[in-house]
């Protein structure tokens, strides 16, 4: 059977596996394993590599979410066990990658590839958003999840004064140190799965694809930077006096600590995944 009927039936079978799992362990709802469903089967369908990048970010990222879980509980109005994930929340964290898979896909069909302008300009550029996309979305779900529980004080990012745990726009070093190690995560992921499933042009350009660990260390805290920033200045963060906790909506018990009701959570991951996005692949398509 030809590898273009082979590594789809395989990814359809992967990912209803994993969505049934995520669903039975309440990662995902219902209508979240549906969808994850979907943009698994894409990623794997088109590209291991993008799919192990995908998968590495879900399961550490649903990891971190059930760690802790009872402090959170305290801190996060919206608190749900074990995170379960819905339909918008996949999508708004998949989406901007799953449609950049699908032009890698229209480009080089199922054919992997290393980072390398000399060959290809265009799936560098590809590659790059897909890596700074689930670099971005692993820095910021590590640097949340593991940041909350930090004895550290939170310091809002526009002006470092101290926040209550569970501010929008609130970060501790132990969270940028969380998300330049979820960044490095991803970045081994892609560099070692290279080793199997593609082959360079030259030696010194694959001993080059190593920089992209680096890189993607950098992507991840500039990603959760990014994604603290917007949450400082255009999502709104407050201290509801009944609830005695941090909400997003105002309220007539609220007490405004920053930042504007334009963005809600979802919108921020995905103004953050396509700015880090954009960002990355104009990093790759310069370094390499």
């Amino acid at each position: 059977m030809e590898k273009t009927m082979i590594q789809p039936l395989i990814a359809m079978f992967l990912s209803s596996m994993i969505a049934f799992r995520a669903y039975r362990k309440k990662s995902l709802n219902i209508s979240g394993a549906f969808c994850g469903f979907f943009v698994m089967s894409i990623h794997l369908a088109v590209n291991y590599r993008f799919g192990a990048m995908l998968l590495v970010f879900f399961f550490t990222s649903s990891k971190f979410t059930k760690h802790g879980e009872e402090r959170k509980r305290k801190i996060d109005p919206d608190f749900k066990e074990g995170g379960q994930r819905n339909w918008i929340q996949v999508l708004f964290n998949s989406g901007v990658a799953t449609l950049l898979v699908l032009v890698t896909f229209k480009t080089s069909g199922l054919q992997d590839q290393c980072l390398d302008s000399k060959e290809s300009k265009l799936m560098t550029l590809l590659i790059g958003g897909v890596i700074g996309h689930y670099c971005c979305c692993n820095g910021d779900t590590w640097s949340s999840e593991l940041g909350v529980l930090s004895d550290e004080q939170p310091r809002l990012i526009t002006t470092f004064k101290p926040v209550r745990r569970g501010t929008n726009g609130g970060v501790t070093r132990a969270g940028l140190l969380a998300a330049a190690a979820a960044g490095v995560v991803i970045g081994l992921t892609f560099v070692l799965l290279g080793f199997f499933t593609t082959k360079c042009t030259t030696s010194n350009m694959a001993i080059k694809q190593l920089i992209v660990i680096p890189l993607s260390a950098v992507a991840g805290v500039v990603g959760s930077l990014i994604d603290s920033l917007l949450g400082a200045t255009l999502q709104f963060s407050g201290f509801c006096s009944v609830r005695n906790k941090v909400v997003g909506k105002p309220g007539p018990t609220v007490k405004k600590i920053s930042g504007l009701s334009i963005l809600d959570n979802n919108a921020v991951n995905l103004v953050s995944v396509f700015l880090a996005a954009v960002l990355t692949s104009m990093a790759c398509l310069y370094i390499f």
